[in-house]
């Protein structure tokens, strides 16, 4: 009988360290195709830029992938102190430019696209703007993400998942007119749903002593599902994680709540009253800092410039 395998053995069966690193033209093509056809399971005769750009974002993604989890597996070992920047707004954009800048991928990208055929600029078009914020708070926390992977520290995010972004606007007859942003109705190929870690998360309800002791009942409980979206630093192999929750709430509770928010918008006094308790109450956060004097001044941990090993490298 084998003897059973300790802890470490088992990481090491699940260890990337075999991957390949950053691939030449000719095999980004093959990666392409492949995914072009098992992925999506499409041809060229029913293919449409939507696809072609979902075949690339997933060659691309490839390459992210070891990286993520020789990244989460350095700071297992490592046990590095973690930062976890909250924020109720990510306003992350477009993915598929910044990754490929991020890996170094995007020269021999153009190329292997221009050889299929394809057009870079309009496949770049193609993807959804992931505005999850209103602007300047959710821009203020996706370059802080962005920062802190290529600064080396072990960071993370924290966030919802709306499933509307910020709006769209046309203009129609002369006046602008607000559409909802449905950014995910083709789906997100750079997301990875977490269902194993769904937690439920009460709301209101009051407390009771019991002879066990002090009891939470009568709450009103949603489920928060958890996506993972990698968030890759700046050609040093390290790729952070953000997390945001999907929330499965209860639907008429959701009415009452947005029925409440949409009397108060009709009192323009009242509302203006809100905003600015809102501004003033914001903390002293701000983007006239960089993260590095965040990191040191106020989490107290020093950004590392040191590389961590691609994939096909083994860790010192």
């Amino acid at each position: 009988m084998s003897k059973p395998l300790s802890d470490h053995d088992k990481r090491k069966q699940i260890s990337v360290r075999g991957i390949a690193g950053v691939e030449n033209v000719a095999e980004l093509k093959v990666a392409f195709n492949r995914h072009f056809h098992f992925t999506l399971v499409k041809d060229r005769n029913v293919a449409n830029k939507r696809d072609y750009y979902f075949a690339l974002a997933n060659t691309v993604r490839d390459h992210l992938v070891g990286r993520w989890i020789r990244t989460q597996q350095y700071y297992y070992e490592k046990d590095p102190k973690r930062v976890y920047y909250i924020s109720l707004e990510f306003y992350m954009g477009r993915t598929l430019q910044n990754t490929m800048v991020n890996l170094a991928l995007e020269n021999a990208c153009d190329e292997a696209i221009y050889q299929l055929g394809l057009d870079m600029e309009e496949l770049e078009d193609m993807e959804e703007d992931a505005g999850l914020g209103n602007g300047g708070l959710g821009c203020l926390a996706a370059c802080f993400l962005d920062s802190m992977a290529s600064l080396g520290l072990a960071a993370y995010g924290y966030g919802i998942r709306y499933e509307f972004g910020i709006f769209n606007q046309k203009i129609v007859n002369g006046w602008q007119v607000e559409e909802a942003d449905d950014w995910l109705r083709y789906g997100n190929p750079w997301e990875k749903a977490r269902p194993e870690s769904m937690r439920p998360v009460k709301f209101y309800g009051r407390t009771e002593h019991t002879p066990d002791g002090v009891k939470w009942v009568d709450t009103q409980v949603v489920l928060a599902l958890p996506y993972d979206t990698p968030i890759p630093g700046y050609r040093n192999n390290i790729v952070n994680t953000m997390r945001l929750f999907k929330v499965f709430a209860d639907y008429e509770a959701y009415i009452k709540c947005q029925d409440k928010v949409n009397q108060l918008y009709k009192n323009p006094k009242e509302w203006t009253k809100m905003v600015i308790h809102n501004i003033a109450g914001c903390g002293k956060f701000s983007s006239d800092r960089t993260i590095a004097q965040y990191a040191r001044e106020i989490w107290g941990i020093e950004p590392s410039l040191e590389k961590i090993p691609a994939p096909d490298e083994k860790l010192k």
